[in-house]
């Protein structure tokens, strides 16, 4: 076994590097970091977008940005406004070459590769398994994912699409406008829209993107961007670069500390949002949080409310979706129809009050909400009561 290191991080992706960033942003220079991934990340396998009102952690690496962004669905097709936020995005090789780099100059970070085959509690502490060595440690924190087991009380949706990085023959593209989200593609039963992502006139990422409890056969992603280039009036165009992912939509619960000095981070310890499925910041909240509380008690954990009512509000557009209760074009429509384009992005990012909470329900189909608020309810509350002989 080797010497003891006060936190290891398994997982070398957003959230551990992430969290290694903020532990050394918050001044615990002297704590020794062990970082483990499978292998160096060398491609860039994902793009991460979010919105943001200043600047962030990782600005220095972030692709593009824009203040503006069309959104085109039922009864609405409009270019809006995002002030105070802005839309960016970061290109995943961007990042990981940035970190790799920060990480060399950091004389407190060790980082090993190789196949991680077991973290488990050991003497008051951490042991964990690579490759036939063992590494000691006082917290280990796991980005590893593994979906949580289906449980009725709870929904099960997926965020899966395809993405092309194009570049058309003709300038086509605003390099000043996302577009958002673009449901002007046949729905077939499920939630699917179009995104753009443009990187000069003639250069952008197009997305395919659906919602929906199961993935599709590989040919009909590219059927789908080929429908959705076609909305676009697009024809002649090289591919790039292709991307492809999926992520988890669900309120069940994840394992936050599966043992007493193991804790799950990123999407493995449910940070993805439930109803949008955007991750990258709600990691930064996260990691900042986990070192603040390192920084000031030695302890990674941090007060979280004993009820979220954004959560449960997640809860009950899933069910909406999950049910078929309205359309979900007609629930995005509706409330980038009927709101401020920043008061809906203040409440996805669960910053609102209570005011701007109502504001927001009133303003989507209330039947709808009304009633899977109610089954949501149900759920929860027949499955978790004693059965009785």
């Amino acid at each position: 076994m080797s010497e003891p290191y006060d936190y290891i991080i398994a997982g070398a992706g957003a959230a551990g590097l992430s969290l290694a960033y903020h532990l050394v942003q918050a001044g615990l220079h002297e704590c020794s970091i062990l970082l483990l991934d499978r292998a160096p990340k060398t491609t860039n396998d994902r793009t991460w977008c979010f919105w943001e009102a200043g600047e962030g952690p990782f600005e220095e690496v972030v692709f593009r940005r824009w203040t503006q962004v069309w959104f085109h669905g039922e009864g609405i097709s409009r270019r809006l406004e995002l002030a105070p936020y802005a839309y960016k995005l970061i290109r995943g090789l961007d990042f990981y070459r940035f970190m790799q780099g920060w990480v060399a100059e950091q004389p407190n970070i060790t980082v090993r590769y190789g196949e991680i085959s077991q973290i488990r509690e050991h003497r008051g502490g951490v042991a964990v398994e690579l490759e036939g060595q063992t590494f000691r440690g006082r917290w280990a924190f796991s980005s590893l994912y593994q979906p949580p087991p289906q449980d009725s009380r709870y929904h099960y949706l997926l965020q899966h699409f395809k993405g092309w990085v194009i570049r058309a023959q003709k300038p086509v593209f605003d390099p000043e406008a996302a577009t958002f989200m673009d449901f002007r593609v046949a729905q077939q039963g499920a939630v699917r829209f179009g995104y753009v992502l443009p990187f000069d006139a003639r250069t952008a990422l197009v997305e395919y993107t659906l919602f929906s409890p199961e993935l599709l056969p590989p040919a009909a992603y590219d059927e789908g961007l080929r429908e959705y280039l076609g909305v676009l009036g697009l024809e002649d165009y090289e591919i790039l670069e292709t991307e492809f992912g999926v992520i988890p939509m669900t309120d069940a619960p994840f394992p936050r500390r599966p043992s007493p000095h193991i804790i799950n981070i990123g999407m493995a310890g449910g940070r993805t949002k439930a109803s949008t499925g955007y991750t990258f910041r709600r990691i930064q909240a996260e990691s900042h949080r986990i070192a603040e509380a390192l920084r000031r008690t030695g302890q990674p954990f941090y007060p979280e409310p004993a009820f979220n009512r954004h959560a449960f509000m997640d809860s009950v557009l899933l069910n909406v979706l999950e049910k078929g209760r309205c359309p979900g074009q007609r629930v995005f429509s509706d409330l980038f129809r009927n709101n401020p384009p920043a008061r809906v992005l203040r409440f996805l990012d669960e910053q609102t009050g209570i005011l701007q909470d109502l504001q927001i329900m009133s303003s989507v189909n209330v039947p709808a909400f009304l009633g899977a608020t109610l089954e949501v309810i149900w759920r929860r509350l027949g499955q978790s009561a004693p059965k009785r002989g």
